[in-house]
C-alpha cells in the first residue's frame, strides 16, 4: 500500500509537472524567438534569477523542508485547532519577511545586479534594463513565497493536486504577456507576465486552504513554541539553500563573462537548463515532493526501516527514469534544441552554445534527482545541517572545476562542473545517510543502476547509429516533417530502452508499469 500511494501521488503530480514543463517549453519558444541569446534575453535571464534565488532561500525549498516535517506530525498528535494556529502563526511570519526581504531587494537592485552579473557592467544599457527588470520583479519573491506556504501545508495534508497544478498559470500567464505586451513594451512584459502568474498560483491555492480550514483571524501573532523549532530547522536549510544558489551566482558570473566563455553565455545556461528540469522536474522533484511526508510520518513513529525502506525504492524508481533521460538529452539534445529553440532571433549559434551546456550537465541528472531524494531523507529526521556540510564541499568543488573547466570547454565547461560537483554531493550525502540512519539496501540499488545504465547505453547507441542516417536528417524537409522525425526518433529510443531494460531484468520496470497504469486510471 505504501508503494502504491507513493506512485499514486507521484503521478499526479508528474502529470501536472509535464503540464507546467510543456507550457514552459512553449515560453522559452516563445522568449527564444523574440530575443534569441541576445542582449534582452540575457538581461530578462539575471534579472529574474535574482528572485529566483531568494524564492527557494525564503520560499519553495526551505518552507517545504522545514514546514512539512514538523506539521506533519503537529497533525498526527494535536488538535486540529492548534494545527491551524500553528498554520497561522507561520503565516504571518512568512508574510513579515518576504515583506522586507522584497523592499530591501528593489532597494539594493543596482548593487545585486552588478554582483550578479559583473560582465554587464561594461555594457551600460544591458546593465539598465536588468536593474530595471529586477526591481520590477522583486514582488514576485512575496507572491511564490506565499505560495510555497501554502504548498508545504497542503502538502503536510497530503494534498498535491492543487499545488502541483499552479505553476502552469505562472507559464500561461507568461506566454500570454510576450505575445501580447513584449510586441508594444518590449522584455518588460515577461516581467509582468511573472508578477500576474505569482499571483495567480497563490489565488489557485487560497480557496483549498479555506476549505481545509485555514482562517485568518484578527490577532496577529508572530510567536509559537512549535514555530521556534521550524526556525530551528529552518536556519540550517537557508544556509543549504544559500550554498546552492550561491553556485548559480558563480555559474551566472562567469557565464557572463563572454570574453572567456563566449557571447551568450548565460542565457545558453538557462536555456539548456530548463531542458534538464522537464524530466528532473516531472520525476526527481515530483518523487522527493511526495515521499518527504512519508518518510517524516515514519520519522514521527520512530520506524527508521520505514524511511530506509522508503529511500531505497525512491532511489530506484528516479535511477530508471533519469538515467535513460540522461542518455537520450546526450544523444539528441542537439536537433530538441533545433525544432524547439531555432527561429527568429535564436540562431544555429545559439543552437551550439546551449547544446554544449546540456551536454555536459546531462551527464550529472542521476545525482541532482538523487540528492532530492537524499536531502529529504535528511529532513524527515529533523537534520538539515548536514546537507549543508555536503553542499559547501559541492560547491568549492564547482567553483575549482569552473576556474579550470571553462577555458578548454567555454560555457560546456561550466556545467560540467556542476555534474561533477553534484555527482561528488550525492555520494557524500549517501555515505553520511547511511551513518544516520542505517545501511539502505545498497545491493538492491547497486544492481537496478548498473542495469539501467547499461539498457541506457545501448538505447543511446542504437539512437546515435540512427542519427546519422539519411532517414534522421534535420537539417531540412521543413520544420514539421523534422518534429515529426524527432517524434519518432524519441518513440523508437524509448522502445529500445524498455526491451533492453526487460531483458536485462530491471526489477523496477514493474513499478514503472504500475505508474503508467496509474497515470491510465486518472
Amino acid at each position: 500500500m505504501e508503494k502504491r500511494a507513493i506512485i499514486k501521488s507521484t503521478g499526479i503530480i508528474s502529470m501536472a509537472t509535464c503540464l507546467s514543463r510543456v507550457l514552459g517549453f512553449i515560453r522559452d519558444i516563445v522568449i527564444a524567438q523574440l530575443f534569441g541569446t541576445g542582449m534582452f534575453a540575457q538581461a530578462f535571464v539575471v534579472a529574474f534569477r535574482i528572485p529566483n534565488m531568494l524564492r527557494d532561500l525564503a520560499g519553495e525549498g526551505a518552507t517545504n523542508a522545514a514546514f512539512v516535517p514538523v506539521l506533519t506530525e503537529y497533525k498526527m498528535t494535536k488538535s486540529d485547532a492548534e494545527y491551524w494556529h500553528l498554520a497561522r502563526v507561520l503565516l504571518n511570519v512568512l508574510i513579515v519577511s518576504l515583506s522586507v526581504i522584497t523592499i530591501l531587494g528593489i532597494i539594493a537592485s543596482p548593487l545585486i545586479v552588478r554582483l550578479i552579473a559583473p560582465g554587464f557592467i561594461k555594457e551600460p544599457d544591458k546593465l539598465e534594463i536588468t536593474i530595471m527588470l529586477n526591481r520590477v520583479l522583486f514582488p514576485y519573491i512575496l507572491l511564490i513565497g506565499l505560495s510555497a506556504y501554502s504548498m508545504g501545508v497542503l502538502n503536510s495534508l497530503r494534498h498535491f493536486t492543487t499545488p502541483a497544478f499552479g505553476s502552469s498559470l505562472m507559464n500561461i500567464s507568461m506566454i500570454l504577456s510576450a505575445l501580447f505586451f513584449c510586441p508594444r513594451i518590449g522584455v518588460m512584459g515577461l516581467a509582468i507576465g511573472a508578477l500576474i502568474g505569482g499571483a495567480m498560483q497563490l489565488g489557485l491555492q487560497l480557496p483549498v486552504l479555506y476549505k481545509k480550514g485555514l482562517r485568518i483571524k484578527k490577532d496577529f501573532v508572530l510567536f509559537h513554541p512549535e514555530a521556534r523549532r521550524i526556525l530551528f530547522l529552518l536556519l540550517p536549510r537557508l544556509m543549504g539553500t544559500a550554498v546552492y544558489e550561491l553556485n548559480i551566482f558563480i555559474d551566472t558570473m562567469l557565464g557572463s563573462l563572454s570574453w572567456i566563455v563566449g557571447m551568450g553565455g548565460v542565457a545558453a545556461l538557462y536555456y539548456s537548463n530548463r531542458l534538464l528540469q522537464l524530466p528532473l522536474a516531472i520525476f526527481g522533484i515530483a518523487l522527493a515532493q511526495v515521499t518527504l511526508p512519508t518518510m517524516s510520518a515514519y520519522s514521527a513513529k520512530k520506524d527508521m526501516e520505514g524511511v530506509k525502506r522508503t529511500l531505497s525504492f525512491s532511489l530506484r524508481v528516479i535511477f530508471l527514469i533519469v538515467i535513460p533521460a540522461a542518455a537520450g538529452l546526450i544523444v539528441l539534445g542537439r536537433p530538441i534544441i533545433k525544432i524547439l529553440l531555432e527561429r527568429g532571433a535564436f540562431d544555429s549559434y545559439s543552437t551550439s552554445i546551449t547544446y554544449s551546456a546540456l551536454l555536459f550537465y546531462s551527464f550529472g541528472l542521476f545525482a541532482y534527482a538523487g540528492v532530492k531524494i537524499l536531502v529529504n531523507g535528511f529532513y524527515a529526521i529533523n537534520d538539515t545541517l548536514t546537507p549543508v556540510k555536503t553542499a559547501a564541499k559541492a560547491l568549492a568543488i564547482n567553483t575549482v572545476l569552473n576556474l579550470i573547466l571553462m577555458w578548454p570547454l567555454k560555457i560546456g565547461g561550466l556545467a560540467l562542473a556542476t555534474s561533477i560537483a553534484g555527482t561528488f554531493n550525492f555520494f557524500f550525502l549517501l555515505s553520511l545517510l547511511q551513518k544516520k540512519i542505517g545501511a539502505l539496501d545498497m545491493e538492491a540499488i547497486r544492481d537496478t543502476f548498473i542495469r539501467v545504465l547499461l539498457a541506457s547505453l545501448v538505447m543511446g547507441l542504437a539512437g546515435y547509429a540512427l542519427l546519422r542516417t539519411s532517414y534522421f536528417d534535420f537539417d531540412g524537409g521543413g520544420r514539421l516533417l523534422c518534429t515529426l522525425k524527432l517524434f519518432i526518433l524519441i518513440g523508437i529510443n524509448i522502445c529500445i530502452f524498455i526491451v533492453s531494460a526487460v531483458a536485462l531484468k530491471v526489477r523496477e520496470m514493474k513499478e514503472a508499469f504500475r505508474w503508467v497504469s496509474t497515470l491510465k486510471q486518472r
